[in-house]
């Protein structure tokens, strides 16, 4: 399933991604933000469950925003997590 997850509080707009029935998620592709570090996240957790992104960047903050795109994205993968069920 091909998946869009509109961010808040961060540079980056939108991310997209597929996740299938596994909750494996894989092509992330963030639209906007830092380009060069988005795209070493995405190539670092390719692959992935859901889970596992979660586990590892959720909470993670950028500066005083209160979230960042690597924060956003564990929020995204989890989300669709749910609607995979």
């Amino acid at each position: 399933m091909q998946y869009q997850y509109e961010t808040s509080g961060t540079c980056s707009e939108m991310i997209l991604f597929d996740i299938n029935e596994n909750k494996v998620v894989t092509n992330i592709k963030f639209i906007g933000g830092c380009n060069g570090n988005l795209k070493a996240v995405s190539k670092l957790v390719d692959g992935w469950t859901a889970d596992q992104i979660a586990a590892k960047l959720l909470g993670n903050e950028c500066g005083f925003k209160g979230t960042s795109c690597a924060d956003q994205l564990a929020k995204a993968v989890l989300e669709a997590a749910e609607k995979v069920k």
